[in-house]
């Protein structure tokens, strides 16, 4: 069974509470391993699914990927969060499976030509202004229109149509809540690339809910 990275990305130290968690497993407590999962099992899968799109196969990464992770715990030395330990660990084996299927893209190359533009120039007049007009967000509104259960579909969506490197960029960033560092290291990113896939992650995420929003009205 292959082991997780010797080295794991840099990244926030673990709390008091994962050190607490950490050697109950070492110990063989199952219901830590309960906790570990209900703690990371959503990110783990949104980040397989990030590379590969059929549920089915995504699930088993992340199965993989608990399975290393416990073969590999007592090497675990605490240089980053058990959550950053993980999702390495996750990363590598969704990147091996999407190499076997035959869909791997070198992320690094992709840059600023990555999918061409992000919204198709031709809504845009030649002043650079948008051709329809689309409804104003207040500071209110975006809150207000992520609590419905239509919306939160919506975006899901459009996440879920996102190109892989994007998908997986603002799921760490946007979903997750890591910081660009830390995803840089996870998916061997540079600063720049990063930022460029986030940008037009949210720029389509953006548009999409647009046009939802227009929709809905």
């Amino acid at each position: 069974m292959s082991r997780p990275p010797r080295v794991p990305p840099e990244g926030p130290a673990p709390t008091d509470d994962e050190a607490a968690l950490v050697a109950r497993l070492r110990a063989g407590d199952r219901l830590a391993f309960t906790e570990l999962v209900g703690r990371h099992g959503g990110a783990l899968l949104r980040l397989a699914s990030a590379f590969v799109r059929d549920r089915s196969v995504a699930e088993e990464v992340v199965q993989d990927a608990w399975l290393a992770a416990l073969d590999g715990l007592a090497a675990f030395e605490a240089r980053s969060s058990l959550r950053t330990w993980l999702l390495s660990i996750l990363a590598n084996k969704a990147r091996n499976r999407a190499v076997r299927e035959g869909r791997s893209v070198p992320w690094s190359a992709l840059g600023d030509g990555e999918g061409g533009p992000a919204i198709d120039p031709a809504r845009f007049q030649a002043d650079g202004h948008w051709l329809e007009t689309h409804a104003r967000w207040t500071e209110e509104d975006p809150e207000r229109l992520a609590a419905g259960a239509q919306t939160r579909a919506a975006i899901e969506r459009a996440i879920a149509g996102l190109p892989e490197a994007q998908r997986a960029v603002v799921t760490l960033r946007d979903v997750d809540g890591l910081e660009a560092e830390e995803i840089c290291n996870l998916l061997s990113l540079t600063l720049t690339n990063q930022r460029v896939l986030l940008h037009r992650a949210r720029t389509r995420l953006r548009q999409a809910l647009a046009e939802f929003m227009a929709g809905a009205r």
